[in-house]
């Protein structure tokens, strides 16, 4: 029988969740035993097979078109989509600005930091367009399995891949939110 294909990807968020999986540290190797790791941001692959994977997993909110496209196609090529973090599960960090307005977030960080210089001003690019609201990954596509944290701790990480490599499901719950 051929091993599972995992895929992950990153939207708006720090990359910490996959840092933290990395943290795994020699664990990644018995999910590679279990599981074939194949795009990732990690890997020189940087798209899902268009065929589809069994497991896509997404780190990050979704803060503009981009990232939404990004959600639509892990979903569209995944059976088990996992939203990693507290950015994924519940918008996290990008979605503080959703208090303030995306404009304000913006003159905050481009104009009145204390670190930009006189000449600060808002990029008007584009490709640098954002939403006006940050979401959480199941405002956009379904979810299957939430895996909270900020990061999540690599051990919860490392139960959950471990789960999904060998075709069940995760419980991410009580003890096993955080271990220590």
């Amino acid at each position: 029988m051929p091993k599972p294909k995992i895929s992950s990807d990153w939207m708006a968020g720090c990359s910490g969740c996959h840092m933290s999986l990395l943290d795994m540290d020699e664990r990644i190797l018995e999910i590679i035993e279990l599981a074939d790791l194949r795009a990732t941001p990690i890997t020189d692959l940087k798209e899902p097979d268009e065929s589809g994977v069994d497991v896509g997993i997404l780190e990050g909110g979704i803060n503009n078109s981009s990232n939404e496209e990004v959600a639509h196609r892990m979903r569209a090529r995944s059976k088990i989509l996992v939203a990693l973090g507290d950015c994924a599960v519940f918008g996290g960090v990008p979605a503080l600005r959703n208090m303030c307005g995306t404009q304000e977030a913006l003159r905050r960080a481009y104009i009145e930091a204390e670190s930009n210089d006189e000449s600060g001003k808002i990029p008007d690019d584009p490709e640098l367009a954002t939403m006006s609201n940050v979401r959480a990954l199941h405002e956009v596509v379904d979810v299957d399995v939430f895996i909270p944290g900020c990061p999540p701790d690599a051990d919860v990480i490392y139960y959950a891949l471990k789960e999904l490599a060998q075709g069940r499901m995760p419980e991410i719950k009580n003890e096993k939110l955080h271990w220590h």
